[in-house]
């Protein structure tokens, strides 16, 4: 019964640790098209690092640790190949946060010194634990999770953890002390280095747990062993935390940049679908919201800037003066301001210049169709007598200001404001053609 319970704890153990490297590969594979657009030694380091942790995943799962061990004739011998995986992830890490926290004043050198030391010392460290490894003499069947505590009365194995376990002290200690200190600018570098430093004093509760019980077993004392064993959950733990500093961010800001692309899809029927299909830069279908996200979100956001700007001619006061006047009227009635579904304080500055560019918008339109049904030459209809005597709100918002602006504005068209405000000029009948115009059918 005993190893029926086994088999099924090491298939579950399997699926989770397969589950872990799958996620590892694929947040690999997502740094690596970022690394491909935008070459960088930190965007190099992270791919690495999940390249690194993946691969430790798929040693320590059960099936992997039993097929590198008949591979290799040693039961023991995938325990070397994890904990070098542990400390280069771990190193990396470090490594990250030497870069980012470095003061923007400090000479380049410095931080390339700091990183080449750090790396000769891991690269030290490593070389020394695998001779040790190496040259212990590993008996018995392989229990993964109590490799620290069924080995240790191996001297060359007690002096593998005991390198292992001081490289991961300096490392983290050194790592969650330079991240708590820190205040970069960058949002997303600080999202990373918070986590960073949680990620790194949780796992060094590894080493707290690990150290005791290890020196214990090597005197033959076994009580400690499952404190040991509980351990290697603070470094589940912290590799986690550590995933969620490199990618949490990002996610953030991949699903921020996938809601907009959405919220702006009502403003692009208008203005680009609705005025000029032209416009679209690309023919293909409607933009992915899963690959390419801000590639095709900018490219919706300037083919929406086009579409306003081939509009301009068509642009007037009149949906403007309509929509001020009645929020105006709104703050003193408030039947009217229910109606509208407005607050008792009315729209803020921004809200209300959102609504006045949707209706705008919107009459431009309007008149730009209906002056298109009307026309017979060719070439299109003949913008009207008043164009350009009306600018477009909006006109002098800084580059950086546009996506938030546009989201604005998609959002007003809806509004039941900009919808009441429009109808008295929707009930208008067509404008006649421009004189021009007609002057040159009759010729």
């Amino acid at each position: 019964m005993s190893t029926e319970g086994e088999l099924v704890s090491d298939s579950v153990a399997t699926i989770v640790y397969l589950l872990m490297a799958t996620a590892f590969l694929l947040l690999a594979c997502w740094k690596a098209s970022a690394l491909r657009r935008e070459p960088a030694p930190t965007l190099a380091l992270m791919v690495a690092n999940f390249v690194v942790a993946a691969a430790v995943y798929v040693i320590a799962s059960p099936l992997g640790y039993t097929a590198v061990g008949s591979a290799f004739g040693q039961a023991w011998i995938p325990t070397l190949p994890i904990y070098v995986g542990i400390l280069v992830n771990f190193g990396l890490v470090q490594l990250l946060t030497i870069i980012w926290t470095s003061p923007s004043q400090d000479p380049p050198h410095r931080v390339r010194h700091a990183v080449i030391g750090w790396s000769l010392l891991y690269t030290l460290a490593i070389a020394v634990m695998t001779v040790a490894f190496l040259h212990a003499d590993l008996r018995g069947p392989a229990v993964p999770l109590k490799f620290n505590t069924e080995q240790p009365d191996e001297p060359p194995v007690l002096f593998f953890l005991g390198v292992f376990l001081t490289m991961l002290t300096c490392g983290t200690l050194h790592t969650w002390h330079r991240a708590r200190r820190a205040k970069p600018d960058d949002e997303r570098i600080a999202h990373a280095l918070h986590w960073f430093g949680r990620s790194m004093a949780v796992t060094f509760g590894y080493v707290v747990c690990s150290a005791p019980a290890i020196v214990a077993a090597s005197r033959g004392y076994h009580q400690l062993d499952a404190v040991g064993v509980f351990g290697s959950v603070f470094g589940v733990v912290g590799c986690i935390g550590i995933c969620y500093a490199m990618s949490g961010a990002a996610v953030s800001v991949w699903l921020r940049e996938r809601r907009d692309i959405r919220v702006l899809e009502p403003l692009w029927d208008l203005v680009v679908a609705g005025v000029d299909p032209d416009l679209e830069l690309s023919k293909s279908a409607r933009p992915s919201r899963l690959l390419n996200v801000r590639l095709n979100l900018h490219r919706r956001i300037i083919e929406i800037l086009d579409g306003i700007l081939k509009l301009r001619l068509w642009v007037t006061a009149d949906a403007a003066g309509a929509v001020e006047t009645m929020h105006s009227e709104s703050l003193n009635d408030e039947a009217l301001r229910e109606k509208l579904g407005l607050a008792e304080t009315g729209l803020t500055a921004q809200e209300l210049e959102a609504a006045v560019t949707a209706a705008v918008l919107r009459h431009a339109v309007g008149r730009l169709q209906d002056a298109r049904t009307r026309s017979t030459d060719a070439s299109g209809p003949t913008p009207p007598s008043d164009a350009l005597a009306y600018a477009m709100p909006g006109q002098d918002t800084a580059a950086d200001e546009e996506r938030p602006r546009l989201l604005r504005v998609a959002r007003a068209l809806e509004l039941l404001l900009v919808q009441a405000a429009l109808e008295p000029l929707q009930k208008v009948a067509p404008e006649a053609e421009p004189a021009s115009r007609a002057d040159a059918h009759s010729r």
